[in-house]
């Protein structure tokens, strides 16, 4: 059973940090792309940013600049550090890993953490 378990959320006051944390347990052959998601009330879930297994990496134009995902090195975990929060960046963050598992590969999610910025 593959779980992801993400952390770090929280309550920041607008020009603020925070850094997420999502960790993949469980038994799998190999993890590719991984990434963070995020959904505010009333609009739809949308990819924040995405590292590849070879350290590539995407961000939605919103946060470029301000948000690095990370990768470490046993490639199970990603971070994503958020400085110069806005109010707009409140949502409830999600932790995506796509995992193989001879044959099937497939999307898996955490559980989700809240990010409240104040202005």
């Amino acid at each position: 059973q593959v779980q992801l378990v993400e952390s770090g959320g929280g309550l920041v006051q607008a020009g603020g940090s925070l850094r997420l944390s999502c960790t993949v347990s469980g038994t799998f052959f190999s993890i590719n792309d991984m990434g963070w998601y995020r959904q505010a009330p009333g609009n739809q879930r949308e990819l924040v940013a995405s590292i590849t297994n070879d350290g590539r990496t995407n961000y939605v134009d919103s946060v470029k600049g301000r948000f690095t995902i990370s990768r470490d090195n046993a490639k199970t975990a990603i971070y994503l550090q958020m400085n110069s929060l806005k109010a707009e960046d409140t949502a409830v963050y999600y932790c995506n890993a796509r995992i193989r598992t001879p044959p099937i590969i497939r999307d898996y999610w955490g559980q989700g953490t809240q990010v409240t910025v104040s202005s």
